[in-house]
């Protein structure tokens, strides 16, 4: 979270930026932002997800306890 929160404070002046050069800049940044955004989320609630799934289906079912 502090990679993605860098990246983010580091991009977003350049994309509310409106000086000399500013757009072509716009356009580097605004991919960079979302791609970023997108990395995000997917590390912290997909990826999981998709594990706990995958390993849900390989782990033996309790079917009582016997002690």
């Amino acid at each position: 979270m502090m990679t993605v929160a860098t990246i983010l404070a580091g991009l977003l002046p350049v994309l509310w930026s409106h000086g000399t050069g500013a757009d072509v800049m716009k356009r580097i940044a605004a991919p960079m932002v979302g791609g970023v955004v997108t990395s995000a989320l997917l590390e912290l609630l997909v990826y999981p997800a998709i594990y706990m799934v995958w390993k849900g289906r390989h782990l033996p079912q309790m079917q009582g306890s016997t002690s």
